[in-house]
């Protein structure tokens, strides 16, 4: 059963199993309805995981900011802009008409730790007023008119990573248009909350467990004794983790050269490494289902075909993973009585050990025992087109020299490692009878070739003439052809009779079709393809063992070492086009995030050269999730390159929070009684704002890190086309906030000296020109 175009693939299930319970009890007895695929399972179960990872992000996210807060109050207001931004971003959702689907519900769970960073920020700078002594009201207005725009920077910045991802265009547009524009309404309504229901909780719900800062008393209560001696740990770590930073940014403020020289070296290691991981489109995913296609030889029969798909079975079935099986042979895709395709369906992914990409492997090897048969496909096929991973075509005018360069194609790729299940549309010729019409003697007899074809039509093939209405009421069509026994041998054919009207005493003139044309033995072509005005051959494999990038690299080798004729050529088509065209359209966005980040960044600061110093943490990523997805043997898929396009955006939130503050600390203000305070050494500025700035970071960084734990780590079923961009978000954020937080200052520096050198350069002259 096949839905229709734009109906909703869950409630069509739902209403066919509902109409075939209705039927189980109208089936005549010894008949019964069962369910072999449900093409809405992989949906649910999608669904279902990615909300499960969406509750454990949100439950460790808040966590961690209790961790750091120490107080229940503080995270009940700092944890309410979780349930308000996501059920906010469904309204948005609606107007938008997006639906609860997959993509969406990850984009949520994605965007976990994003929601509540910049409550985080608000709330801890108030907590940071009321310890200098200030009342509620005042700590609340004067913390978030301090670090205004320095959120309202950030999270324009991960507006603009989101926008350009929601409307790339392309297949991978069409896959993450709702993703992007989701994460970007998640994220504004976040930042409405914090900057209204925050501040305004704050003042009005004063919070007693807010110490002066740098005190600390005995424990006295059961709380103090238990969860707060967890609470005091982090709170000393923090303490001496921000005397580690403040040394080591004090040294590297001195050796500045040697800091910017160790960030060269690090980000050209990570450039090097990007090689060592494999590329493929989309990751595949273990839903506990998987297909295996084979073929006979040309010319078998469909008796034969059976007798192999029976031993294919009896092998598939001895795996304990398997739970059912079917065959089928010459429907759907493969048809032909020489062709057979069974589905697997596995027992769930937590019931047993081995995925579907380890089962595949033995399966291929344990296949080789059955004779007669060619093996075209096992495992997983691509998830987004639904086709094996490699597939490319020979394109040419003549079939006689495509055939050629196929069989040179087939020796030049079929060792290449990790390449398997080869298969081409260009197969032997089928076996057949060719009736070759004598026309000369046909024409004297008043027959020609149409009227032999129509009539061999109806006599071999045949034809229906009506319909015939059983007792049972059952209607059957009446189909009119020669018995069986007068069309299986070549002889039979020649005998056949063709009436050429009357004689002259009234009897039907009859004549064989052996005295009219020659029945001959041939073969014929069993498929031709064409494509782009041309004929094709395509030739489709899949990998095993290694990424899909590396192999069709191997592949294109391969291939450009064979000279072909004038108008002959190859090319790739399937996942191996979509992944390049998705890369495109992924860099394209990446480039126009840059673009927009720099352009907030320069207007928040005011300078040209402000936001390069920021964004020198962009690529310090790059090393970060080199080293997560070869730890997590991934590859870089479309979701990782989505997850660093992602990172772009995160990276600098750190960075604005340090600089601003800085560039805040070293412009002159006026104390409390109006009296002028000069403002701080640029050294001094950047050493104060490490030592205040450091806990909102470590408490963002550490909420987005833990935020993305779930989505990480997942082993459900389907988890593996998700995990790979969590993983990726991790690893970026853990190293870019590592060396932003000392490369970013120093790379400062440089900027700065380079204003004030410009700015000197500049002055002489305009006075001269005055």
């Amino acid at each position: 059963v096949q839905k229709s175009q734009d109906e909703n693939t869950i409630g069509v299930v739902d209403n066919l199993n509902k109409t075939l319970a209705e039927l189980q009890d109208q089936l005549p007895p010894g008949v019964k309805l069962q369910q072999i695929t449900d093409g809405s399972r992989q949906i649910r179960v999608s669904v279902s995981n990615v909300r499960q990872t969406l509750f454990e992000g949100a439950l460790l996210t808040v966590l961690i900011v209790f961790l750091f807060l120490n107080s229940w109050r503080s995270t009940v207001i700092t944890g309410l802009t979780l349930p308000i931004a996501l059920i906010s971003t469904f309204f948005f959702m609606n107007l938008l008409g997006f639906t609860v689907n997959m993509i969406t519900m990850m984009a949520l769970s994605l965007c976990v730790g994003l929601l509540i960073d910049d409550a985080i920020v608000v709330r801890e700078n108030i907590v940071r007023h009321v310890q200098m002594g200030k009342s509620a009201f005042d700590a609340a207005m004067d913390g978030t008119r301090e670090i205004g725009l320095a959120v309202f920077a950030t999270t324009l910045s991960i507006v603009a990573v989101f926008l350009p991802i929601g409307f790339m265009g392309g297949i991978i547009g069409k896959f993450f248009h709702e993703f992007g524009l989701t994460i970007v309404a998640a994220v504004l309504v976040s930042m409405f909350v914090s900057f209204t229901l925050d501040p305004m909780l704050s003042s009005i719900w004063h919070d007693p467990s807010i110490e002066a800062q740098g005190k600390h008393h005995k424990p006295v209560t059961w709380y103090d004794k238990t969860i707060g001696r967890v609470t005091a740990l982090f709170d000393y770590g923090t303490d001496a983790l921000v005397d580690i930073y403040q040394n080591i940014l004090r040294w590297a403020l001195v050796h500045k050269l040697a800091t910017v020289g160790l960030a060269l070296v690090i980000f050209a290691s990570s450039v090097v490494m990007v090689p060592l991981l494999g590329t493929e489109f989309v990751p595949k995913s273990d839903f506990s289902e998987t297909n295996l296609t084979f073929n006979t030889p040309v010319g078998s029969s469909l008796e034969v075909t059976e007798q192999r798909a029976k031993q294919v079975e009896a092998i598939i079935r001895s795996f304990p993973e398997v739970n059912y099986t079917l065959t089928t042979i010459n429907t759907g895709n493969a048809q032909g009585k020489i062709y057979a395709s069974v589905y697997i369906r596995l027992v769930d992914r937590h019931l047993r050990q081995r995925n579907v990409d380890a089962m595949s492997v033995l399966l291929r090897q344990r296949l080789r025992q059955v004779p007669g048969i060619t093996v075209t496909h096992v495992g997983l096929l691509d998830p987004v087109g639904g086709q094996k991973q490699i597939a490319f075509s020979i394109q040419g005018s003549d079939l006689g020299e495509l055939t050629r360069l196929n069989a040179l194609a087939l020796n030049k790729i079929r060792d290449i490692p990790g390449l398997v299940d080869i298969d081409s549309t260009l197969k032997p010729d089928k076996p057949t009878l060719d009736v070759r019409v004598r026309r000369d003697v046909a024409s004297d007899l008043g027959l020609g070739v149409a009227q032999i074809g129509s009539a061999l039509r109806t006599l071999v093939a045949g034809v229906t003439v009506g319909n015939w209405r059983a007792p049972d009421d059952q209607t059957y069509d009446v189909n009119v052809r020669l018995a069986p026994a007068a069309r299986n041998q070549t002889e039979d054919l020649g005998q056949l009779p063709f009436a050429l009207g009357a004689t002259a005493d009234g009897n039907a003139r009859i004549v064989r079709l052996n005295q009219v044309a020659d029945i001959v033995e041939s073969t014929g072509s069993n498929q031709i393809n064409r494509r782009d005005l041309a004929r094709e051959v395509a030739i489709t494999a899949n990998v095993s063992t290694r990424s899909a990038g590396e192999v069709s690299a191997d592949i294109r080798k391969a291939m450009d070492s064979i000279a072909m004729p004038p108008g002959y050529g190859y090319k790739f088509s399937g996942s191996v086009k979509d992944m390049a065209e998705a890369f495109g359209y992924a860099l394209s966005a990446l480039a126009m995030a840059v673009i927009f980040i720099y352009m907030i960044l320069a207007s928040q600061f005011k300078s040209f050269f402000q936001p390069l110093a920021l964004m020198t943490s962009l690529p310090l990523t790059l090393i970060g999730v080199v080293l997560a997805l070869l730890m997590f043997n991934s590859t870089l898929s479309i979701f990782s390159v989505i997850g660093v396009v992602m990172l772009m955006g995160l990276v600098t939130k750190n960075a604005i929070l340090l600089v601003d503050f800085a560039i805040r600390a070293r412009a002159p203000s006026t104390d409390d009684s109006g009296n002028p305070v000069p403002g701080l050494a640029r050294n001094d500025a950047l050493l104060m704002a490490a030592r205040v700035r450091l806990r909102p970071i470590l408490m963002t960084t550490l909420a987005m890190i833990f935020g993305m734990v779930p989505l990480a780590f997942a082993r459900s079923e389907g988890s593996e086309m998700r995990a790979p961009m969590g993983q990726a978000v991790i690893g970026g954020v853990i190293t870019s906030s590592l060396l932003t937080l000392v490369v970013v200052p120093v790379v400062y520096c440089y900027m700065d000296d380079l204003a004030q050198w410009l700015r000197r350069l500049w002055r002489p002259a305009a006075a001269q020109t005055m």
